[in-house]
């Protein structure tokens, strides 16, 4: 019983931290497709809610611990004004769990966005679709037998 609390929380976490370790995971140490993916929505969701309600706080500490001599012009931060522009919240959201970590993604879209409602609705949608393909091809690939 504990065991399986271990594996449940394990998958939940690491879904906090990076999206695709979730699946990866889940499906590594046993779980079913199903229960790798509810855990691994929720683990991502549950970091966008959190960075949500404190992303201004964190973005306002980091900006005064370390921003001091920051250079505003970066390759980085073009390419972020880039992405923003060409695809704007729905890009960000759906490159989240692809190229982005979910506190990452999150606080992207928390910094040049206030419309939380939207962002929920469009990681939920992001969190699900990338969620199933992953979860359905890790599960695929580990359960492939070798004739």
């Amino acid at each position: 019983m504990l065991s399986e609390i271990g594996k449940y929380v394990t998958v939940y976490l690491t879904s906090m931290v990076k999206f695709i370790a979730g699946p990866t995971i889940g499906a590594a140490i046993g779980l079913s497709f199903m229960e790798t993916f509810i855990l691994t929505v929720m683990g991502m969701m549950t970091t966008v809610v959190i960075v949500s309600f404190f992303g201004a706080k964190m973005k306002i500490w980091y900006q005064t611990r370390f921003g001091k001599n920051r250079k505003l012009f970066t390759k980085r931060n073009r390419r972020f004004v880039y992405i923003w522009r060409t695809y704007g919240i729905l890009g960000i959201s759906f490159l989240t769990p692809l190229i982005f970590s979910p506190p990452i993604g999150a606080l992207l879209i928390t910094s040049v966005d206030d419309s939380r409602k939207k962002m929920f609705l469009y990681m939920f949608a992001s969190a699900v679709f990338w969620g199933i393909a992953y979860s359905k091809f890790l599960h695929i690939l580990v359960n492939f037998k070798f004739i």
